[in-house]
């Protein structure tokens, strides 16, 4: 062959390779109101710059016929390219092509990706569209699942890994994205599960849809296996984006800096307010946390799931910082089982990450009753512990309100090497609140009293004023200030630029037991 034939010959593979699974079924996927792969990769990218890997990989599967059935890529667009100006790795799932079926190409041309993004330290995005193992492969394409999951551990804390569901999701597919930090999906047509509705209807009896089993807002809401839902496969990429300009590209390098143009010392003297006179009236934290962040912008993280504590992400002078905050406004505040382990999870990620930690702590205790005495709130709640001890990254608590008990203890405070904590006066600090504290402490004197509520109420305004407030806290050292809650966010500030340079190490171990 000449060389212009050799040129048009790779002209046509290009061409075979770019058609997916031709028209028809591109045709289909847009029916069911989903992108192709090419084209998420083509949202998620900054335009131009995609650079695909292993174009032309094929299945080696030479039973059942497939030795005649190849499709060039494999069901599966691998590659690198820019998410605002930094490298990421990138793996889409094509659904037209064997219905995006993993065999052991397939998941070669992925670990391959996950290999280069470790070596070089960036982002893993995964992209998921997939009927599952390609049963022709038998063993092989299991052994393709393996090792993906291998990667994804190797992976962990190393480089963000994140993952979105853009269709199917099931049986041993699931643990992948399950492996990495963050997972997305789309309302309507992404579904995750272990076994499908019709297993469960053989099986069980029970009869469940896809959407209700294992949809977006099931787990987004449900579950907490996912942290976003969004409306179609467009938002999707764009939220994926938003959340990337928060993350470092790997576990040696800072977040991304960004100057906001907000003054690091505005004050925000409606703060004042928002903490209700009266102790067991409801507020939404996120007033708070906004009014802090630059330009008053919070990307909140796992919404829809766990509301009595609130995670996220946000910038405070530029800088990007990692949020957990008890949510006054549902259940109380109070830490339960669920809650634990979404703020462990989120706390883990941020030191893994390097992001800074803003603590906002404003809560009762732990979440009492059988249900969750005997679903494991011991072990789980001390997840929660676990998490924030081992944590070396800065970390800034502010006491609001409520900080009893155990849960003062676990929200970072400085006796689990919390850095820099401050309290509003609004706080109590304090075992219990005073209600409680009297009834058990001066039970023998209320019932001897000739006005048994009078001397109670008396009571309890005495203990508040003795010890449910944060200044006997702060004689002994145990926060660093009272401060106005008009001064939070330039108190915040100043106390990251001090803590910019902090150096704290863990004991050396292969690695701790961390109460699963």
């Amino acid at each position: 062959m000449d060389s212009k034939e050799l040129l048009e010959k790779l002209e046509q593979k290009n061409k075979q390779a770019l058609a997916g699974g031709g028209a028809k079924r591109i045709a289909k996927q847009h029916e069911a109101g989903k992108l192709t792969a090419r084209e998420r990769i083509d949202k998620l990218l900054d335009k131009g710059t995609f650079i695909e890997l292993d174009r032309f990989k094929a299945h080696r599967c030479t039973d059942f016929g497939m030795e005649k059935d190849k499709a060039l890529g494999d069901g599966v667009v691998t590659g690198h390219g820019l998410v605002h100006g930094r490298q990421v790795f990138v793996f889409a799932q094509d659904f037209t092509v064997f219905g995006g079926s993993l065999s052991l190409a397939h998941a070669e041309k992925i670990c391959k990706v996950m290999d280069m993004a470790m070596t070089v330290g960036a982002p893993v995005i995964g992209l998921s569209d997939s009927g599952g193992a390609r049963i022709q492969e038998g063993v092989m394409s299991l052994a393709g699942y393996a090792d993906i999951f291998l990667k994804n551990v190797m992976a962990s804390g190393v480089v963000p890994q994140i993952t979105a569901i853009m269709g199917p999701s099931a049986g041993g597919a699931v643990y992948s994205p399950a492996l990495t930090d963050w997972i997305f999906m789309v309302e309507g047509t992404s579904h995750m599960f272990i076994t499908g509705p019709e297993v469960i209807k053989s099986v069980t009896r029970e009869v469940v849809t896809k959407e209700d089993l294992g949809g977006a807002m099931a787990h987004n809401s449900v579950s907490g296996v996912a942290h976003f839902a969004s409306p179609n496969d467009a938002a999707c990429m764009e939220r994926i984006r938003e959340l990337m300009s928060f993350l470092p590209s790997n576990n040696m390098e800072d977040p991304p800096r960004l100057d906001t143009g907000d003054d690091p010392m505005r004050r925000d003297e409606a703060l004042r307010e928002v903490v209700p006179a009266d102790p067991n009236r409801p507020y939404d934290i996120r007033e708070i946390i906004r009014s802090n962040m630059d330009s008053n912008y919070f990307f909140e993280v796992h919404e829809h799931w766990a509301k009595n504590i609130v995670v996220g992400f946000g910038r405070m002078d530029g800088m990007p910082v990692g949020v957990i905050a008890n949510q006054p406004n549902f259940m109380a505040g109070c830490l339960d089982i669920n809650a634990s382990i979404k703020g462990a999870r989120f706390v883990r990620f941020c030191d893994a990450f390097n992001i800074p930690l803003i603590i906002y702590e404003d809560v009762p205790g732990f979440l009492p009753g059988t249900q969750q005495e005997h679903g494991g709130i011991i072990r789980n709640g001390a997840k929660l512990i676990y998490a924030f001890c081992e944590a070396t990254v800065p970390r800034i608590t502010v006491i609001t309100r409520k900080a009893y008990g155990g849960a003062y203890c676990v929200m970072s405070s400085k006796h689990i090497r919390g850095d820099y904590n401050v309290a509003y006066p609004t706080a109590e600090i304090a075992v219990m609140g005073a209600d409680g504290a009297v009834n058990i402490i001066f039970r023998d004197e209320i019932k001897k009293a000739e006005d048994a509520q009078a001397e109670r109420k008396r009571l309890v305004a005495d203990y508040r004023e003795k010890f449910a407030n944060p200044y006997k806290a702060a004689e002994l050292g145990y926060i660093d200030d009272v401060i106005d809650p008009a001064d939070t966010r330039p108190v915040i500030i100043q106390a990251l630029r001090m803590l910019k340079t902090k150096r704290d190490t863990n004991p050396p171990k292969k690695h701790g037991n961390i109460p699963l």
